[in-house]
C-alpha cells in the first residue's frame, strides 16, 4: 500500500518547534492523508506481518517512522512490524529485503528531523521579515538562498566584467600537397601575448619574412578512461546537456523508470532502473557480472577489461544506494523504446549506455604534436587519431562530440621545410564568466557541498517560482531585481546561513547524525544560538521597505532620486520624494547592468463599445494586471468583467463575474450586496461530469499542476492535470 509521500509534517500555521531543555517537534497529519493512514491501519489490523518499505533514504525513514507510529495502534503484535529497504524493484531484491528485516533507523530519522527543523527555522523566521521589508509572499530557505547567492554573485561578476582585447595569429604552412594549420604560441622564449592590432600586424609582417621548418615531432599514446556510472547529480547534468531536460523533468522521468512502466503486459509495470537518488558510484557484484557477460556476448573480446572497472567518488558520499543503472542489462534501449514514452526512453538509453560503457576498455589515441619554427616564432599544432574506440563504441564523452578533429600528414618529418601560405591575425576579447545553467549550477552546488542531489530539482524550481530568477532563451539563470534585492538583504543580515562553507558543513553534520557521530539537538542548538541573535538584529531594524537608490534624478520633480520598489505587478521605479512626487516607471537593465526607463504601454482602443455610454473600450494595465474599461473614464466607470456561463446558484438571478482583489481572484454575484455568493479562487467554467454542477474549482500549484474538483460537498469528482497527463480520482 502506498503512502503517496509523507503522511505527517510540521504544522503549516505555526512554527511547530519548541526550544526548551530539549528541542521538541510537533507533527500533524497532512491534509488529505487521514484516509490513507486509516486504510493502512485497517489493513495492518488484520495482518500477521507488516513491512515498512519507503525509499531507502532520510525522507523515506521518517515516512516509515510516522507510519510505524500509527500502525502500532492497531497491529496485532507491534513486534511484527519490520523495516525493509531495497534500491531496485525486482523480485530478487524485494525477497532479499524481506529475508533481512530490520527496524526503523532512528539515527537516520534524527538526521531528517534536524534538516527539517533547520529549514523550518530559516523559512518561518526569515520569510516574515522579507514580507515586511520587501513584498508579501517571499521566502528564504537554508539551501535555496545560498543557491540564489551563487546566481546573484555570478551576475554581479558579469556586470562588473571589463573585457580586454587580445589577438591570436594562425599560420598555414604548405608541405607537399598538404596544408598544416598551427597557432603562434611563442616569440623567442616568451609566450605569445598580443594585445592590439598594431602589434599583431607588426608580428604578421615579420613572420612572412621568415623561413620555417618542422622543429620537433612528439608522438605519444593517450588513454581515455570510461566515466563512472551515473549518480543523481551527473545524471541531471548529462540529461540537461545531451537531452535538454530540466533537472525537474529528469527526476520525474527517473522516478517513473524506478517505480516501473508497463512494457508488453500493460497490466504489469516493470522497474527499469535502480534508485535514482544516490551519490555513490558503487555497483552491485551481480550487476557487474551481468554487464560483463553482456559485453562478452555483444562485442569483441578486446572491449572487455581483464578485471571489472572499480570507481570511487572524491569527497564524502552516502553509500546506502549503489549507482544509477539498468536493473536488467538485457533490456536494451531498443527493446524498451517500443513501449515507453519517448522522453523516458531517451533517459533510459542514456543510463543504459553509460552503465555498459563504464565496464568497457579505455579508448586509445595516437597523439602527435608538431612544433614549427622560423626565427624567433614558434607555432604548434596537435593532431589525434583514434586507435581503439573502447567504451566510446557505446557512450561518447561530451568533449569528443565538441572536439574539432585535426589531421596531420603521415609523411611529415623533423627538419622538413615548410612554405608560409598564409598568416591570419584574429581579434578576441576576454569573456565574462558564463551564466549558470541548471547543469552548471548543479555541478557547482555539488562541488561546494550545498544541499543534496535529491533536493536540487526542488531548489531550482523554488528560486524560479518565487520570481527570484528567470531562464533566458538559452536556459541560463538570470536573477531578477527581486532576487538581487533579497540576496543583498540576506547576505548583509544573516551572514552565517548565507555562507557557502557554513551550509556545506551543515550537510556534513547531518551525515554525522545519521551515522550516530553527532546528537541531533547538539547540532540544532549550535545553529540556533547565533542564528537567533542575527535574527533579532535583522527583525529589530526600522522595518522600512527596501528601496534601492539608482542614482537617477526623477524626471518629474527634478529633485528626488529614483529608487527600485516592489509591488503586486513586480518591480518598478518610484521617486523617493513620494508622496510629494508620485512619478513611477517601468525599467530594464542593459547588457552592462545599467538601468533604462521603459515607457508604460499606451492603452489599446478596441472596436468594442461601452454598453453604458457607447464610447470605445480600451485595454489598460492596472495594479492587479491587464483589464478592459471605458475610454470615457472618469465620467464613465464601466469595467468589462469576465462572466461565467451559469447564473448565480444562490439567488438564481445574478451573473457570476470575475473580480480581482489583494488576496487574488474571486468569482461573485453581480447582485452584491443583495446576494453575497462568492467563490474565492479560480474556476473552470465547465459542468462537473459526475454530478452536473455548473462549475469546477480550479487550483494551480507552484509546479504548474492543475487540480479540478467539484465544489459540491457530496460529490467526490477530482481531476489532476500534470505534464499533459490527466488522472481522475474518487477523492474530493
Amino acid at each position: 500500500m502506498s503512502t503517496m509521500g509523507h503522511v505527517k509534517d510540521l504544522p503549516e500555521n505555526r512554527l511547530g518547534v519548541t526550544v526548551n531543555g530539549s528541542i521538541d517537534i510537533e507533527y500533524v497529519v497532512l491534509e488529505n492523508k487521514e484516509k490513507t493512514i486509516a486504510e493502512i491501519c485497517k489493513a495492518a489490523s488484520t495482518s500477521d506481518e507488516i513491512y515498512l518499505a519507503p525509499d531507502p533514504d532520510r525522507e523515506g525513514e521518517i515516512i516509515a517512522w510516522h507510519v510505524d507510529q500509527e500502525v502500532e495502534k492497531t497491529a496485532k503484535d507491534p513486534k511484527r512490524i519490520h523495516r525493509i529497504s531495497f534500491n531496485e524493484i525486482t523480485k530478487d531484491a524485494i525477497l532479499a529485503a524481506i529475508d533481512n528485516p530490520s527496524v526503523v533507523d532512528m539515527k537516520k530519522v534524527a538526521a531528517q528531523q534536524a534538516r527539517r527543523v533547520l529549514d523550518r527555522w530559516v523559512g518561518y523566521e526569515v520569510s516574515p521579515i522579507l514580507w515586511r521589508r520587501i513584498a508579501k509572499g517571499l521566502s528564504a530557505g537554508r539551501v535555496q538562498s545560498v543557491a540564489l547567492r551563487l546566481i546573484c554573485e555570478r551576475e554581479e561578476a558579469i556586470r562588473n566584467f571589463k573585457p580586454e582585447e587580445y589577438w591570436s595569429i594562425t599560420g598555414q604552412f604548405k608541405h607537399d600537397k598538404d596544408v598544416i594549420q598551427a597557432e603562434l604560441t611563442q616569440i623567442g622564449k616568451k609566450k605569445a601575448e598580443i594585445g592590439n592590432k598594431e602589434l599583431a600586424d607588426d608580428i604578421v609582417a615579420k613572420i612572412k619574412q621568415e623561413s620555417f621548418i618542422v622543429d620537433a615531432i612528439a608522438d605519444k599514446k593517450r588513454i581515455k578512461n570510461p566515466m563512472p556510472p551515473f549518480i543523481t547529480s551527473t545524471l541531471q547534468q548529462a540529461a540537461f546537456n545531451r537531452l535538454g531536460f530540466p533537472v525537474k523533468k529528469t527526476m520525474q522521468l527517473a522516478q517513473q523508470l524506478y517505480e516501473g512502466i508497463p512494457l508488453e503486459d500493460k497490466s504489469m509495470p516493470v522497474a527499469l532502473i535502480t534508485y535514482m537518488r544516490t551519490d555513490s558510484v558503487r555497483i552491485a557484484d551481480t550487476a557487474i557480472t551481468s554487464v560483463r557477460s553482456f559485453i562478452t556476448k555483444n562485442f569483441d573480446k578486446k572491449y572487455l577489461p581483464s578485471k571489472a572497472n572499480v570507481y570511487t567518488k572524491k569527497g564524502k558520499a552516502q553509500d546506502a544506494h549503489e549507482a544509477i543503472r539498468p536493473i536488467d542489462i538485457s533490456m536494451t534501449p531498443e527493446k524498451v523504446a517500443r513501449y515507453i514514452p519517448k522522453d523516458a526512453a531517451r533517459l533510459y538509453e542514456l543510463i543504459w549506455k553509460r552503465f555498459v560503457a563504464c565496464q568497457m576498455e579505455s579508448a586509445e589515441y595516437a597523439q602527435r604534436q608538431v612544433t614549427i619554427k622560423g626565427g624567433q616564432f614558434v607555432f604548434k599544432v596537435t593532431g589525434s587519431t583514434l586507435l581503439f574506440d573502447g567504451f566510446l563504441r557505446v557512450y561518447a564523452a561530451d568533449e569528443d562530440e565538441k572536439e574539432e578533429k585535426v589531421v596531420l600528414p603521415q609523411d611529415l618529418a623533423e627538419k622538413d621545410s615548410l612554405a608560409v601560405k598564409a598568416v591570419t591575425p584574429k581579434q578576441h576579447f576576454t569573456q565574462p564568466p558564463p551564466k549558470y545553467t541548471e547543469a552548471s549550477l548543479v555541478k557547482e552546488m555539488e562541488k561546494e557541498g550545498i544541499g543534496r542531489p535529491s533536493t536540487y530539482a526542488t531548489i531550482l524550481q523554488t528560486i524560479q517560482t518565487r520570481s527570484y530568477t528567470t531562464l533566458d532563451p538559452k536556459k541560463r539563470f538570470t536573477p531578477t531585481e527581486l532576487g538581487m534585492t533579497v540576496n543583498k538583504l540576506l547576505v548583509a543580515n544573516l551572514p552565517d546561513i548565507m555562507d557557502i562553507k557554513f551550509t556545506a558543513r551543515l550537510e556534513e553534520d547531518l551525515d554525522k547524525i545519521a551515522q550516530g557521530d553527532l546528537e541531533r539537538d547538539t547540532l540544532l542548538r549550535d545553529f540556533y544560538m547565533p542564528f537567533s541573535k542575527d535574527l533579532r538584529a535583522f527583525a529589530g531594524d526600522d522595518g522600512k521597505k527596501i528601496a534601492e537608490d539608482t542614482g537617477l534624478i526623477c524626471p518629474e520633480c527634478k529633485k528626488g532620486h529614483l529608487v527600485i520598489r516592489f509591488g503586486k505587478a513586480g518591480e518598478f521605479l518610484g521617486c523617493n520624494n513620494f508622496p510629494k512626487c508620485t512619478f513611477t516607471s517601468n525599467f530594464k537593465r542593459n547588457d552592462a547592468g545599467q538601468i533604462e526607463l521603459v515607457a508604460a504601454p499606451e492603452p489599446v482602443v478596441l472596436e468594442q463599445t461601452c454598453p453604458q455610454c457607447g464610447k470605445p473600450l480600451r485595454k489598460l494595465i492596472g495594479k492587479f494586471g491587464p483589464f478592459t474599461a471605458c475610454s470615457g473614464y472618469p465620467e464613465c466607470k464601466y469595467i468589462l468583467r469576465e462572466t461565467a456561463s451559469f447564473t448565480c446558484p444562490q439567488c438564481k438571478k445574478g451573473q457570476i463575474i470575475k473580480r480581482r482583489w489583494r488576496g487574488g481572484t474571486l468569482w461573485g454575484c453581480n447582485q452584491y450586496p443583495a446576494c453575497q455568493f462568492a467563490i474565492f479562487g479560480d474556476i473552470q467554467d465547465t459542468e462537473c461530469p459526475q454530478c452536473k454542477a455548473p462549475y469546477l474549482l480550479k487550483k494551480v500549484d507552484k509546479n504548474g499542476t492543475v487540480t479540478l474538483s467539484c465544489a459540491q460537498k457530496d460529490c467526490s469528482y477530482k481531476k489532476v492535470i500534470n505534464n499533459n497527463k490527466d488522472t481522475t480520482t474518487d477523492e474530493a
